[in-house]
């Protein structure tokens, strides 16, 4: 059994520096060998490219534009209207992810829209969800990209839509059984799954095999894996383990103080598991 593979999320990590080269650099000193950025589009793609290469980090996961935030949106693939905006944006992250050499980028669903009934849009949200992710893997496929999708925990992301299912199906593993694409997969934000359904080794047993990214933030805070809180990292670090799980695990988490303080939990894998070797 390898060691798990982890990225710094840095977005979340590191808030005290101010830009994102700072931030990459921050996480090549701490002992990342690969990173992710939640919405790079700030910075020249060029700029992270250099900084990336610079400090020795793989990038390996982006998010689409959030479309705009000042009225509330959160990602536009579910939502009405916003088609053209949704495939503008993916342009868009497809350009920063061939420049980044990153692989893998996290289609975001978004939030029902503001003033609307949940109830009353579920089936055109439904709509819109399928076609915009026919669509994008239609696209990423052409540039050997794979897209993610992630379930969002509503107690967390207030109005964050998912898709409608049948009760004995995760709505996004049913989604991907629609969609019927090979390069379209889950992201297993680990946070989110306890809060939505718990059953975390279940879960992880019957749907790693669709996984091609996790996360990982402790409940309820958010905080670092080794803070006070209801998961048991290192039972679920092993778990991940036994089922073979190849991917990244990314570092999306509020860090509670320091950031290199509070990767004590990070260093303590590594004395114990050992790092992965390049390429593995």
């Amino acid at each position: 059994m390898a060691p798990l593979r982890f990225s710094a999320n840095v977005s979340w990590l590191f808030p005290e520096l101010p830009s994102l080269p700072a931030r990459l650099r921050a996480a090549g000193s701490s002992g990342f060998e690969a990173a992710e950025v939640g919405w790079p589009y700030g910075e020249p793609p060029e700029a992270l490219a250099r900084t990336a290469q610079e400090v020795g980090l793989q990038l390996v996961l982006i998010n689409t534009p959030p479309g705009d935030r000042e009225k509330g949106e959160m990602g536009l693939g579910a939502v009405p209207g916003r088609q053209a905006a949704f495939r503008d944006g993916l342009e868009q992250a497809v350009v920063y992810a061939k420049a980044l050499g990153c692989p893998r980028i996290h289609l975001m669903a978004g939030r029902v829209p503001q003033g609307a009934d949940r109830a009353a849009v579920r089936d055109e949200m439904d709509t819109v969800f399928l076609e915009n992710l026919r669509h994008a893997a239609g696209v990423l496929a052409q540039g050997e990209l794979y897209s993610r999708i992630l379930p969002g925990a509503r107690r967390t992301l207030w109005g964050c839509w998912s898709p409608s299912t049948p009760a004995s199906r995760t709505p996004a593993a049913a989604i991907l059984e629609k969609v019927g694409r090979p390069n379209l997969q889950l992201q297993m934000d680990i946070f989110h799954w306890q809060i939505m359904d718990g059953n975390l080794t279940g879960n992880i047993r019957e749907f790693l095999p669709l996984v091609g990214h996790v996360q990982v933030a402790q409940v309820p805070g958010r905080g670092e894996p080794g803070s006070p809180g209801e998961l048991n990292f290192p039972y679920l670090f092993q778990l991940l383990e036994d089922e073979g799980y190849k991917g990244f695990v990314g570092c999306e988490y509020q860090p509670r103080g320091d950031t290199v303080e509070g990767l004590s939990w990070l260093r303590s894998y590594w004395d114990k598991r050992g790092r992965p070797q390049s390429g593995q």
